[in-house]
């Protein structure tokens, strides 16, 4: 089995590959105050409860937006299963171009995305990563990443509108009946959730513009809140990024 881990700002992603489709797909938070000694522990239990035995991971492969966590989670890493991750970066192949104007600025998760679209349902496309933040990522017909768009996301909205207006209370995120709100509750979700969609298919239609139509694809651990409420078609991966690493761990193995 090949363990890929995508380090998010709050969450990492953890996914078991004995094929193209993860075996299995858990979550842990993102806590710079945690040791190595903690994150192998959390390691292992999911392992566990999956039924995985530690012997059966023969390799890992990481893409990371944290860089502070990068050294904890490749000694955790490294502890538990005898070698160095792969870190998805420079001097690792990929197998797609960077057409933008710093490509070593690209997130590890931009690029095992971009590859992960390219390879399983062609180019050209638009990426929409619905998670912390929200990025919405541009593949070339070639299958080069050619650029990103970067939105607050969801829990990103809602958590700035309860921390900075005293009267907002913090609310369950679902979408209500109706647009306009009858309650302070309601308002709030609302604009969060219907918000964040109209926004999202503004930005489609911006960038189809710009660029010519194309087919979307919708990834991310917030999407399912926003999906049922997009205008456009799309396809659904939810574990776009994870199929990515794998693809990137198999092409340098």
């Amino acid at each position: 089995m090949i363990l890929a881990l995508d380090i998010g700002i709050s969450i990492i992603n953890i996914g078991g590959f004995e094929g193209a489709a993860p075996s299995f797909v858990a979550h842990i938070a993102s806590d710079t105050r945690k040791t190595s000694d903690e994150y192998a522990v959390s390691l292992l239990s999911i392992l566990s409860l999956h039924s995985v035995d530690r012997s059966a991971v023969t390799g890992t492969v990481i893409s990371s937006v944290l860089p502070e966590l990068n050294p904890v989670i490749k000694n955790a890493l490294a502890f538990l299963f005898g070698k160095e991750p792969l870190t998805v970066g420079p001097g690792v192949k990929t197998g797609i171009g960077i057409r933008c104007d710093i490509p070593s600025s690209v997130g590890g998760d931009l690029i095992c995305a971009s590859l992960a679209a390219h390879k399983l349902y062609g180019s050209p496309s638009l990426i929409v990563d619905i998670d912390t933040a929200t990025k919405m990522t541009l593949v070339n017909s070639d299958g080069a990443f050619v650029g990103t768009s970067i939105l607050p996301g969801i829990l990103m909205g809602l958590g700035a509108l309860s921390s900075s207006a005293a009267l907002l209370p913090t609310v369950e995120l679902s979408a209500p009946a109706r647009v306009i709100g009858k309650n302070t509750a309601d308002c709030m979700r609302s604009g969060v959730i219907y918000g964040n969609a109209s926004m999202i298919d503004g930005m489609i239609d911006r960038i189809f513009a710009e660029n010519g139509e194309m087919q979307v694809i919708v990834t991310g651990s917030q999407a399912h809140l926003v999906t049922p409420y997009l205008a456009h078609s799309f396809i659904s991966d939810e574990h776009l990024v994870l199929r990515g690493l794998y693809l990137i761990y198999n092409k340098n193995n």
